[in-house]
């Protein structure tokens, strides 16, 4: 997409909060990472909404470069994500390399932004203008991206790195997993004055108190036991590159780390869930729609294929689905009231993300979902 519009949160496009990447942005950041500037083209701006981003052409190679407010991603935030891809990649996980520079700072600071440089995924973005929660094409994409992520898990479960340190935009199952999450996020407010700004105006205890009360007691009893680990967290379509742009292709790259935390693999495979197969966007406007229950058996098929799930795991998978997008959800809230000033935002993931998707699920399209995926895991893979 070129036309200067952006992904808008309810679907559709809208005008971006970010400018755009420009040509003067580029000398500086590519000679920090040892790039001769000289001639360097952008030939695509990306239509995501979160930051600016696009693709550079320069001697020959052809580079992505994703521009952040510092606000959001500071040069040490970035390098978390970093970590985590070198170590995915040099475990033969086709993951791009993120170029650095001769100190080896794979991320730069200049005024107000935070840059990174990454070599040009291989494959084909055959999702490139398709937004989170559009599901996938096909069964067969499905199948290979479940059994793509496995592969990841597996790569990821010798990675040693504490949690992530940044708080907004990032997913995990932080709060979720406490014996009282309400009591948890009380406690961090101090230190997250933009959401305590935001929630303060609403009976959010209450809210919260509501929209948990059906699934996480059942989430607590198993979670603790599991395996903690790396993960994606954004596992989408869009994030994933092809082998071509027709319905069979697989799964040849992988991209996106911004999310990506210290979670387990019941939750990362929640998120492909709730990411791929649920008509999110029709739902919160009122649209109606069901998941695609094909696509799930399909994720979970390709997924099982290359790693078996525990009993534990399968029973904290279903647990999770409705919680799963509880903790980015209020990171949003954050993002939005405190960064870019939206109270429109802010409202749509209050509302629609953090209180509309686990209300879905006490409905008879969720208890469907969650009825399928506990069949599904019982049968032998």
């Amino acid at each position: 997409m070129n036309t200067g519009l952006v992904h808008s949160m309810r679907g559709g496009v809208a005008a971006p909060d970010w400018a755009r990447l420009a040509p003067a942005d580029l000398a500086p950041v590519l000679r920090g990472v040892g790039v001769d500037p000289d001639g360097a083209v952008l030939e695509w701006h990306s239509a995501r909404p979160l930051s600016s981003a696009g693709i550079v052409k320069v001697g020959g190679v052809r580079l992505f470069i994703k521009r952040h407010d510092q606000r959001v991603r500071r040069v040490a935030d970035l390098e978390e994500e970093h970590g985590f891809m070198r170590h995915l990649r040099a475990h033969g996980i086709p993951v791009s390399r993120v170029l650095a520079s001769a100190a080896g700072h794979s991320a730069i600071a200049a005024g107000s932004w935070t840059y990174e440089v990454h070599e040009l995924g291989r494959g084909v973005d055959a999702y490139r203008e398709a937004q989170s929660w559009t599901p996938f094409a096909s069964s067969a994409h499905a199948f290979t991206a479940g059994a793509a992520l496995a592969d990841l898990h597996g790569a990821a479960s010798s990675y040693r790195a504490p949690p992530r340190s940044a708080q907004i935009l990032v997913s995990n199952d932080r709060l979720i997993g406490a014996t009282d999450p309400i009591a948890g996020l009380t406690d961090e407010l101090p230190r997250r004055p933009a959401l305590g700004a935001y929630l303060d105006a609403r009976s959010w205890r209450t809210d919260l108190a509501q929209a948990l009360a059906p699934f996480h007691p059942r989430y607590r009893r198993g979670s603790a036991r599991l395996a903690r680990i790396w993960t994606h967290n954004d596992w989408h379509a869009s994030n994933l590159l092809w082998s071509g742009a027709d319905s069979g292709a697989h799964v040849a790259g992988i991209i996106d780390f911004g999310l990506c935390d210290c979670t387990t693999r019941s939750y990362d495979l929640a998120t492909a869930i709730e990411r791929n197969t649920i008509p999110w966007l029709d739902i919160q406007e009122g649209r109606g729609g069901s998941a695609d229950l094909a696509l799930v058996t399909a994720l979970l098929a390709g997924y099982r294929e290359r790693a078996a799930l525990s009993k534990q795991e399968c029973a904290s998978l279903v647990a999770i689905l409705p919680l799963v997008h509880w903790g980015y959800a209020l990171s949003e809230i954050e993002y939005f009231q405190g960064v870019t000033g939206s109270a429109e935002n802010a409202d749509l993931a209050y509302d629609a993300f953090l209180l509309g998707h686990c209300r879905w699920f006490t409905q008879p399209e969720g208890e469907l979902v969650l009825r399928h995926l506990e069949t599904t895991l019982s049968a032998a893979p």
